[in-house]
Formats: structure tokens, C-alpha cells, sequence
């Protein structure tokens, strides 16, 4: 009963009437009540209606903010065509858009007065906004994902033109009486149909680049195959030094640059074409939002106050998502522009094969059909080929449509050509000189031999000069900027050794294992294990714990890039997965497998004491997980068995009087192991960083080669250092692996 105590009031208005108006009709009576029930519902019914106001602006934030970080991404990168890295197209964006464009989706809420129109007129610039920062994101999908994200995003954008269609022709948008339409509502009708008719260009732009986009990156994979090819020939693998890596680099960065799928999505004119759409879009919001400034004090529909948060947030977001597109369109036509290529652009419309190649294709395919009809499968063979050639002539057109689209940032950067060209003519009719400068034989070769790496789908379009220099300093900044991240405390622990001779003494042959299952040796997990003695060894100073922890944690850093390049099989990424949820315990909660290390102060005086505890514990481990074949074993079996072997091995190498050594001289010969072993693993970082340059998935060459440029600039001193010590007699393929080392330097050959 008290969930309809608001009805009380229209009760006791109702016994009033009927007790002080008996003279008027029960008819009358029963529609005035009617009437007052309805408007109490409604009152009732809309009074959630402003939080969802606040849910849709909220979401609008939720779009605005990774557009904002894509723009600072590539401001930060030098890269002023902006690549999507956060504002992508998926199922979570399109969710979120979804909510976004809750006002021109919703049917049947009158949106009466300026404001409330403006802010549902204004949702649509801003989802062209989204649509034409999102296009170069299509390019870093594969076919299937590609597919179903153009789908999903087709179903969001056909849903809300149908929604806004069927608004106008109720008048939810355009208010009026028939033909007799005011000035305003006739302009609110016309720009409704002007949104909808570019939220559609704009689909169809994303169609056409998808289809584009699918044939292109096998283009420039089969291109960037035969730089790859090239660029190996130019290395050599065996012990390279810095300069050469940074060439080799440098390369592969010109490869991800030009090669990079978004980037080959912002040079195609369907993006030029988009980005012409979306300035159009906001140039005419910027209008409307001028003329409905006088009356943002004033709305009626029942999202209340939270229409002017709507209006606000989505108008911030349509002009921060214009700057992207913008960019994209003026930067695609500096990439390749010249007066050469602009007069081909304007004489002649030619549409690329690879826009309409993958067409070709299907059509020329076979339809798997399981019919015995050879009539019905000459009929469905036909039909495919007449649908698909009329999707080639209309993939044709849209092409030729975007090209003249295109035309008018062309005709700016004409204008801006011709204005450089006369202050030119003007500063040499004056007589003041600038420098013009000419390139030597040896630059010039450079240049030709750089060009060898630039990707493009067109052969005949040389890339502008200025462009090949902007990515050659994005990766110098990268690298240099790397430079100032040099691990330091990695960098001391490894001058504390000179050789590598460690790697054979941190595990004998003649500790049999603990377990009947014989596992593969890595080189983290005996780093982890020897540091967590060496941290336990009793009265050592703080500092020198802390400063073997930190050298420690960055080295197994790049131990980790050693590892997952080179030792990538299943049996060794067992054993390093290991090693890496051991560190974790050791590191942050100075525990090891779930037991709490020996307190030098209370627990041991001795450091054969914490070693022995550490063998007998390991040993007990062991037994206990094979004989109950607990969960999580191998884990436990895999770190357990190699602290046995460790722990004996330092034992045995002291004869058992490992209590006659001083507390620091072992700790100093345990960290001088760990270093000689880091060391070894370390010196396989050129062939790691020559390797990671390397992808064969096109969409994460660009990710691949950084990681590349990232790891060559913090390691540029360690790759030096190393390359001073002479390396063991073994062959190039088996330095990766740390068992090779030590039995190596176990048994020496002659």
C-alpha cells in the first residue's frame, strides 16, 4: 500500500468534487479524473528521465576521452595523422556510441523548444564525429573481426537514421501544422535529412574502405616480405653492433610507417572523404549551436536541465573530433604531394584495383553448393555475378565520389602551394637569399637506399621527402628518449663480473633431481632462485639487498624478451611462467611457495643454516606434492626441484665448511653468479632485438618494431659492455640456451 501512496491526493481531490459538485455529470466527473491520473503518471513516469540524461552525457565522455588520448598519442609520437591506439571499433565502443545517440533514438519524447531540438539535431554530428575517427581502426582487424564490426556498426547507424526517418514524419522533430511549417521547423527538417543523408555517406565510406582495406594489406605484406628479405642480407646476426641494429632499426620503422595498415587508411581518398564529411558536419552544429545560445536557459522535455549536459558534452566532443580527421585529410595529401600528383588527382579519376579487387575475386570464386541441380547452380552462379558486378559499379562510383570530395582540401593545398611559391618569387625579386641545399653523392645514395624500404600500394607515388624524415625522427626520438631509461642498477651488478663462467656453477650434474619428470632449464628461474638465498643470507646491509632486488627485477625484464624470442617452445615457457610467479612472491611478498623465508634474526645464525633449510624444505615439497597429487604441482615441483639442485650445488662447492665463508664474501659470490648469468642470457639481445623487428602479422608491425627501437635505445650501453668479453666456443644457435652454457663450461672441450 505505501508504493501508491501518491494516489491519496487524487482520492481525496475525487471525494471533493463528487461530495461538492454533485450537480456535474459522472462523465464529466470520471474524465476529469482521467485526465489528472494521467498527467500524475506521466509526471510520475519521467522523473528518471533526467539520470538518464546524465547516463547518455556520461557516455558521451566515455567516446570523447580515448578520441582526446589518440590525439595526445600522436602529438606525443610526432605522428599528426593520429593513429587509433585507444579509440577503436569493437563490441565495447559501439555499446558505448550505442548509449550515446539515446536522443535522436528515442521515439516518442517531444524534444519542443530550441535547446531540447539542438541537443537532439546535435548527437548526430557527433556520432559523424566518431565514425570518421574510428575509419583508420578498421585497417588493424583481420577479415573475421572486420566482418562482424562493419555489420554491428551498420545495424547502430541504419537503426538511428530509421529512428530519426520516422520522427520526422511524426513530427517528434519538425513541429507544425501540415504545410504550414515555421522557418525553424523547416530548418530543423532539412538539417535532420542533411545528418542523415552523411551518417549514411559515412557508412558507406566505412563499406568501401573495409573492401579496400582487405585487399591492400596483402599488398603490402608481399611488399614488406621483400624488404624484410633485404634488409636480413644487410645484418649480421653474428654479434652486430649498436650502429648497425640502429640501421637495421631504422628500416624496419620505415617499413611499419609507410607499411602500417592505419596508416595506409588515412593516405586512401575514402578518408580524405570522411574527413571533408565530419568538418562539414561540425561547421553546421557550430551554426546551430550559435543561434540556440540565447535560449539555453530554456527547455521542456522531460530530460529537464540534463539536455543542456547532453548538448554541452556531445558539442565538445564533435569539435575535438574533428581535429583528427582533419589532420588526417591535409597529412595524407603531404605525404605524396606534389604538383605532379595533384594534377593527375584533378585530371584524371582513376579508381585503384585494389579498391575493387576483392570484389573481383568473389565474383570470380565458386559457391560451395550441395545441390544435384546443375539448372540451379548455373541460376545461383549467375545471380552472384550479377550482384557482385553491381557492387563493383557501385563501389566504382563511391570511389569517384570520394575523389572529388577530396578535391577540395586538394585545391587548399594548391592555394597554400601557390602562396609559398610566390614569397619564394618575392624574397629572389628583392634580392634576399636563403640557403638551398645541395646534396652530395654519398646523401644521395643514402636516400635511394632508404627509399628501398618505403611500402606503398602505389609504385608510381614516391613518397614526399619531408614525410621518409619525419618517421626517421620519430624513431630517433624514440630511441633517444630510451637512452634516458638505461637500467642502472642492472647495469652495476653487471660490471661486478667480467666473464661467464658463473653459468656452470650454479647447478652440478651430480645433484640428481627431485622429480621423475626431467624438465628443461631457463634462464630466469636459477636468477630467481639465487636471489632468493642471496636475500636471506643473515646480516647483509639493507641497501645491498635492496640494490640486488632492483638490479634483479630490471634484468629479468629483458631476460623476459630473451625468453619469449627465442625460447618460445611450450617446455620452456612452462618453466619460465614459473619463474615469474616465483619472482612475484619473492619480490613483493617476501615469500617463497607460499612459505615465509627464514628470518636471519630469530630462525638462523648461519648461512649453511638458511641454505639447508632451503634444500630440506624443497626436498619436502617435492615428495608431498608427487605422493597427493596436489593441484598447481607443476608449479610448485618445477620452482621446488630447482632450489634443491641450487641449494646442493652451493653445499657441495664448499665442501660443507660453507660456514668458514664470510656472510658477505658468499653473498658477493652469489650475486657475482646472478650477474655472469644475466650477462650470458643478455648477450643474445641484438639477435632479440634484430628478431623483434620482425612480424608476420602486418597489423602489429608497427607495435613490433617499437618494442624493437624501445629495448635497442635502454640497452645500448649493456650490448657495448658485453661485446668487450670473449664469448664461449659455441655455435650461434644454441647461445639462446642457458643449458648449452653450462655444459659447456662443465665439460670444456679441448
Amino acid at each position: 500500500m505505501s508504493d501508491l501512496s501518491w494516489l491519496n491526493p487524487l482520492y481525496q481531490f475525487q471525494n471533493q468534487l463528487e461530495s461538492n459538485c454533485r450537480s456535474i455529470p459522472d462523465g464529466l466527473l470520471h474524465l476529469l479524473w482521467s485526465y489528472m491520473y494521467r498527467e500524475e503518471m506521466q509526471s510520475r513516469f519521467s522523473k528518471p528521465m533526467v539520470w538518464i540524461g546524465i547516463y547518455i552525457a556520461v557516455a558521451s565522455l566515455f567516446c570523447i576521452l580515448p578520441m582526446l588520448a589518440d590525439l595526445l598519442h600522436g602529438f606525443r609520437n610526432k605522428k599528426l595523422w593520429f593513429p587509433c591506439k585507444y579509440f577503436t571499433l569493437n563490441a565495447a565502443s559501439l555499446t558505448v556510441i550505442a548509449v550515446a545517440m539515446k536522443l535522436p533514438m528515442d521515439l516518442n519524447n517531444s524534444m519542443p523548444l530550441a535547446v531540447d531540438l539542438a541537443a537532439k539535431l546535435g548527437s548526430m554530428p557527433f556520432m559523424c564525429a566518431m565514425m570518421a575517427n574510428l575509419l583508420p581502426s578498421l585497417a588493424t582487424m583481420d577479415s573475421k573481426e572486420l566482418l562482424a564490426n562493419i555489420i554491428a556498426l551498420a545495424i547502430l547507424v541504419v537503426t538511428l537514421v530509421v529512428n530519426v526517418c520516422i520522427q520526422l514524419e511524426t513530427s517528434v522533430i519538425a513541429h507544425g501544422d501540415g504545410e504550414y511549417l515555421s522557418i525553424a521547423t523547416f530548418y530543423s527538417w532539412l538539417i535532420a535529412r542533411f545528418y542523415v543523408a552523411m551518417l549514411l555517406l559515412l557508412l558507406v565510406i566505412h563499406v568501401c574502405s573495409a573492401l579496400m582495406i582487405l585487399k591492400s594489406k596483402q599488398i603490402l605484406f608481399s611488399k614488406y616480405k621483400e624488404g624484410h628479405e633485404t634488409a636480413l642480407k644487410d645484418l649480421e646476426l653474428q654479434q652486430p653492433t649498436v650502429e648497425k641494429l640502429n640501421q637495421h632499426v631504422s628500416k624496419y620503422w620505415i617499413m611499419a610507417g609507410t607499411g602500417s595498415p592505419q596508416f595506409m587508411a588515412v593516405c586512401s581518398t575514402t578518408s580524405s572523404a570522411s574527413g571533408v564529411i565530419c568538418v562539414s558536419t561540425t561547421i553546421l552544429h557550430v551554426i546551430i549551436m550559435h543561434y540556440t545560445r540565447p535560449y539555453m536557459k530554456f527547455y521542456r522535455s522531460d530530460y529537464k536541465w540534463s539536455v543542456i549536459v547532453i548538448l554541452i558534452t556531445q558539442f565538445t566532443g564533435s569539435i575535438l573530433g574533428t581535429v583528427a580527421p582533419l589532420s588526417r585529410c591535409f597529412a595524407s595529401l603531404s605525404f605524396k604531394v606534389s604538383i605532379k600528383w595533384i594534377w593527375n588527382q584533378i585530371r584524371i579519376f582513376k579508381v585503384e584495383s585494389y579498391y575493387t579487387q576483392k570484389l573481383s575475386d568473389w565474383k570470380r570464386s565458386s559457391v560451395p553448393m550441395k545441390l544435384s541441380s546443375r539448372r540451379c547452380k548455373i541460376v545461383i552462379q549467375d545471380l552472384k555475378v550479377l550482384i557482385l558486378s553491381l557492387c563493383v559499379g557501385f563501389q566504382t562510383m563511391v570511389v569517384v565520389a570520394c575523389k572529388l570530395t577530396a578535391l577540395i582540401p586538394i585545391f587548399i593545398v594548391i592555394g597554400v602551394l601557390c602562396c609559398l611559391q610566390c614569397w619564394k618569387w618575392l624574397k629572389d625579386m628583392f634580392g634576399v637569399s636563403y640557403n638551398v641545399s645541395v646534396k652530395t653523392p654519398t646523401q644521395l645514395q643514402h636516400i635511394k637506399d632508404r627509399n628501398r624500404y618505403v611500402l606503398q600500394l602505389e609504385d608510381d607515388i614516391e613518397l614526399a621527402e619531408r614525410t621518409l624524415e619525419g618517421i626517421l625522427k620519430s624513431v630517433n626520438h624514440v630511441i633517444q628518449r630510451a637512452e634516458t631509461q638505461q637500467p642502472k642498477n642492472l647495469m652495476k651488478l653487471l660490471e661486478k663480473s667480467n666473464c661467464y663462467e658463473g653459468v656452470g656453477k650454479h647447478d652440478f650434474h651430480q645433484v640428481p633431481p627431485l622429480t621423475k619428470e626431467k624438465y628443461v632449464d631457463c634462464w630466469s628461474l636459477p636468477v630467481v632462485t639465487l636471489t632468493t638465498i642471496a636475500v636471506c643470507l643473515p646480516n647483509i646491509q639493507k641497501h645491498m639487498i635492496d640494490g640486488l632486488l632492483m638490479s634483479v627485477s630490471e634484468g629479468l625484464r629483458y631476460v623476459k624478451h630473451v625468453e619469449e624470442t627465442l625460447n618460445a617452445r611450450n617446455e620452456y615457457a612452462i618453466i619460465q611462467k614459473a619463474a615469474e610467479m616465483l619472482w612475484v612472491e619473492v619480490e613483493i611478498y617476501h615469500i617463497w611457495l607460499g612459505n615465509k623465508m627464514p628470518n636471519p634474526t630469530h630462525q638462523f645464525n648461519t648461512p649453511k643454516e638458511i641454505v639447508q633449510w632451503f634444500s630440506d624444505t624443497a626436498k619436502n615439497m617435492v615428495t608431498e606434492v608427487e605422493s597427493k597429487n596436489m593441484k598447481g604441482s607443476l608449479y610448485t615441483s618445477v620452482s621446488a626441484n630447482s632450489m634443491y639442485r641450487i641449494a646442493k650445488t652451493i653445499l657441495l662447492s664448499h665442501h660443507d665448511d660453507i660456514d668458514q665463508v664470510s656472510q658477505e664474501e658468499l653473498f658477493v659470490q652469489l650475486s657475482s653468479v646472478i650477474s655472469q648469468i644475466l650477462a650470458a642470457c643478455l648477450t643474445n639481445l641484438p639477435q632479440v632485438i634484430a628478431m623483434k623487428c620482425h612480424t608476420s602479422v602486418i597489423e602489429k608491425m608497427d607495435e613490433s618494431v617499437h618494442t624493437a627501437a624501445q629495448v635497442l635505445g635502454e640497452t645500448m650501453q649493456i650490448i657495448n659492455s658485453l661485446q668487450d668479453r670473449e664469448l664461449p666456443s659455441l655455435n650461434p644457435n644454441e647461445l639462446p640456451f642457458i643449458d648449452k652454457w653450462r655444459d659447456f663450461f662443465l665439460h670444456p672441450s679441448p
